[in-house]
């Protein structure tokens, strides 16, 4: 019972049926004084006019205008009661006072009544109405807070289990709809984020487990027996591409969820330097047929200088490794805070670009080659570049050069530091 009295629902009904009654009573004392102004007019007005006597001695009589009783006149002291012509006339009778006395008395009583049961009567249908106010006020305030109730029922019902479902709201446009709109919209988000978790989970297991199965693989075949010297030094070779594999691995798997955290500090840094420092380092190593073309205007931004040094890494180490013989690379840095990175390779469908930035996603199905990467560097592109407050935008070259288009756009001002100990996400 505490909780209903205390709830959204009861106090509307307070509103609502306060207001109501405040208009009702309003409306109800408004003609009661109107009433009450005008009554004792019109009740002396019908009997003086319906009287024996009145209706040849008493001028015509307008409806709604106060007329003055002869015998008031006489009691004033004036003794004349002019008349329909130019002179005084004799005063009333001892009989026609009487009379008027008797009107006066008679009108007052009528109105006294008059008044009286008009009152009784208000505050009886006020009585009545206020009931009526207060529970038309229940009924519209749960009407109105309905959806609030649908939206409630299917917060408290979600889980992990059923991110699926929906409110669905049928209703007008209006402020519930957009809320329960909005509402759903964050629940396609959650479900996304829940699903990209599981599947980075899984992807991450499966990542994990492949080399340890080389490895042991390798250890208990390779190494089985009495393996001549050539074997041992092939197995050993193996087993340091594969730790170095893994190494890589986890160490992507390290940056990308201190990417996530968010920033500790921030200082200038020249982007510009730092991208003539990467291409320099790829440039060394890639194919000596691939092209690269560079555009670096003067640009310092607000960040961390080791994590835009993966960003730029990745994105340069991205574009060399998916592209292709005789191809291209394309490297601008614009005064308006934008980094593009641009190369030819495979052509990409549109659709599939999104998924290029989420966790040991590939294009293709892994190969488990030499330099094949772990499908994290679009992914900490993108934590990096959320980090920094930066717009990441990808986009598929069309054909025939076909490859990849990334774009981070930094923003005008710092970005805001984490204080030091915050929790992400608290």
């Amino acid at each position: 019972m505490r909780a209903v009295l205390h709830s959204e629902r009861a106090r509307l009904t307070v509103l609502y049926g306060s207001l109501l009654l405040l208009a009702g009573g309003g409306l109800i004392a408004l003609i009661n004084i109107l009433l009450r102004n005008g009554l004792y007019t019109r009740i002396s007005g019908a009997v003086m006019t319906t009287s024996p006597g009145y209706a040849d001695q008493l001028p015509h009589v307008v409806p709604g205008q106060r007329v003055p009783v002869p015998a008031e006149r006489m009691e004033s002291g004036t003794g004349l009661i002019p008349g329909p012509g130019t002179g005084p006339t004799v005063g009333p009778s001892t009989e026609q006072l009487e009379q008027w006395r008797a009107t006066r008395n008679l009108t007052t009583a009528v109105e006294q009544a008059t008044l009286h049961e008009l009152l009784v009567v208000s505050l009886v249908a006020l009585a009545v109405f206020a009931v009526l106010s207060i529970w038309l006020a229940w009924w519209m305030a749960g009407r109105v807070l309905r959806p609030l109730g649908v939206i409630t029922e299917t917060a408290r019902r979600l889980s992990g289990a059923n991110l699926h479902e929906r409110i669905g709201l049928k209703a007008p446009p209006g402020e519930l709809k957009r809320l329960a709109d909005t509402f759903d919209g964050m629940l396609d988000r959650m479900e996304d984020l829940v699903g990209a978790q599981r599947r980075f989970a899984a992807n991450a297991a499966h990542e994990l487990r492949t080399p340890l199965a080389v490895q042991r693989a390798a250890a208990e075949i390779g190494l089985a027996g009495d393996p001549p010297p050539q074997k041992v030094a092939r197995i050993r070779s193996k087993l340091i591409e594969v730790a170095d594999s893994s190494q890589h691995l986890v160490e992507s798997l390290l940056l990308l969820a201190v990417s996530e955290e968010g920033l500790e500090a921030t200082e200038p840094v020249d982007l510009t330097t730092l991208a003539e420092a990467e291409l320099a380092a790829v440039e060394a190593t890639a194919p000596q047929d691939l092209v690269f073309v560079r555009d670096l205007a003067p640009l310092t931004v607000a960040g961390d200088r080791t994590l835009l040094g993966h960003l730029v890494r990745n994105l340069l180490a991205n574009a060399v490794r998916h592209n292709r013989a005789g191809g291209r690379l394309e490297v601008t840095v614009s005064r308006e805070g934008v980094l593009t990175v641009s190369n030819t390779g495979p052509v990409i469908e549109p659709q599939d670009v999104p998924r290029l930035l989420e966790p040991f996603r590939r294009r293709a199905e892994r190969q488990h080659t030499v330099g094949e990467g772990a499908g994290l560097g679009l992914s900490i592109v993108a934590s990096i570049a959320r980090a920094h407050g930066a717009e990441l935008t990808a986009r598929a070259n069309p054909a025939p050069g076909g490859g990849l288009m990334v774009r981070v756009r930094f923003p005008a001002g710092a970005p805001a530091a984490r204080p030091a100990g915050e929790t992400p996400g608290a």
